[in-house]
């Protein structure tokens, strides 16, 4: 059975239809829930926080819904693909602005025909929990991108591409309120700088191994040209020893 529509987990307005709240009178420990479902969402915070930008892009719900974390992934995938190969990974920076609190749930069914029940009724069923999602209200702000004037219209096309991975309409709005987008990752920025100084140094230290060693081949050159010398002279030296020998032996 694939996804269950939206429509399945829609608040009526009754207590036990609350996020995920459970009141046991029975047996009291089964108010507490052990466990819930890993988040989908992978990251969110993309792109490069160092860069200073003058113009923020929002991508904003136009109705109240509740969105799912796979849908979030999804348009987090298409968007930032989209961002890397048209703007470049250093010329922006991408953040989700909401976090995927609410726990949906669901009670098993029996599936196939003649299938054996495996509950005995839907009184109060509270369910299993199988994913998260976020409950948004209409105006609220999903996405934001930071980008300089030159790339607004490249920004908003591809926020707009998140349409067909969302369950209502939303609208791009663009403005120069950069704050408003929250404190940036001071951990990127660290490492990015931590990365810039390691480089650096790295350079330098390749530029002084290069010329200690052109310092080196042209002692070794030196000393080689002066080794030559000696030896040059030498059977010149060897000759006049040999010529007053036989000069001496012609005498006697």
């Amino acid at each position: 059975m694939g996804l269950r529509p939206g429509h399945c987990y829609r608040n009526t307005g009754h207590k036990q239809d609350r996020a995920y709240t459970r009141v046991a009178i029975t047996v009291p420990r089964k108010n507490f829930i052990g466990a819930t479902p890993g988040l989908r969402t992978r990251q969110f915070n993309m792109g490069n926080p160092t860069k200073k930008y003058s113009h923020l892009v929002d991508l904003v719900l136009e109705e109240t819904c509740q969105v799912r974390d796979n849908a979030i992934e999804s348009a987090r995938l298409i968007i930032n693909r989209f961002m890397i190969k048209r703007i470049g990974k250093d010329d922006y920076f991408m953040r989700i602005r909401l976090y995927p609190h609410h726990i949906l749930r669901e009670n098993k069914q029996a599936q196939g025909a003649h299938a054996d029940r495996i509950q005995k009724g839907m009184s109060h069923p509270f369910g299993r929990p199988i994913g998260r999602a976020i409950r948004v209200k209409s105006g609220e702000v999903l996405m934001s991108v930071l980008v300089n004037k030159d790339h607004i219209a490249l920004a908003k096309e591809g926020l707009l591409r998140a349409k067909a991975r969302m369950p209502c309409t939303v609208h791009v709005e663009v403005g120069t309120d950069v704050e408003s987008i929250g404190t940036l990752p001071r951990r990127a920025i660290e490492e990015k700088v931590v990365q810039e100084v390691k480089e650096t140094a790295e350079s330098v230290a390749a530029a002084g191994a290069e010329g200690a060693a052109a310092g080196a081949a042209g002692t070794e050159a030196g000393k080689g040209g002066a080794a030559a010398a000696p030896t040059a002279a030498g059977p010149t030296a060897g000759g006049k020893e040999a010529g007053k020998g036989s000069e001496k032996k012609g005498k006697k």
